[in-house]
């Protein structure tokens, strides 16, 4: 029978047939380091949301509010980013961030609106 190694480090394993790691550090170094990219990404946009909705919820106290796009580009919000759409019959379309929403108008302004989730 071979010797079994740590899947990090190398080191050699005593103990139990079906241990695979010398240590918790070595355990873990070892699954934060799969998938590093995908995490990163799932991270990266799930922070980008965040904001975005954090903004929106500041914006709209009242569930229905009208906005310049100017207004949302300082602080920073991102177009690019949302969680769902919604299309009218008429062809408009809202973006929402899970239950906050916008609807873009003429002479770049914005109705910020919040779904009512009940």
């Amino acid at each position: 029978m071979s010797e079994r190694k740590c899947l990090e480090c190398g080191e050699i394993l005593r103990g139990r047939s079906d241990q695979k790691f010398c240590s918790d550090y070595c355990r873990n170094t070892y699954n934060n380091k799969l998938d590093v990219d995908t995490k990163n990404l799932i991270r990266n946009t799930n922070n980008r949301l965040r904001k975005n909705y954090k903004i929106l919820t500041e914006l709209n106290k009242s569930g229905k509010t009208k906005v310049s796009r100017l207004r949302l580009y300082d602080r920073n919000f991102d177009f690019n980013f949302f969680t769902s759409t919604y299309t009218t019959k008429a062809g408009k379309i809202y973006y929402y961030l899970y239950d906050q929403g916008y609807l873009e108008l003429e002479n770049d302004y914005y109705l910020l609106i919040k779904k009512n989730l009940d």
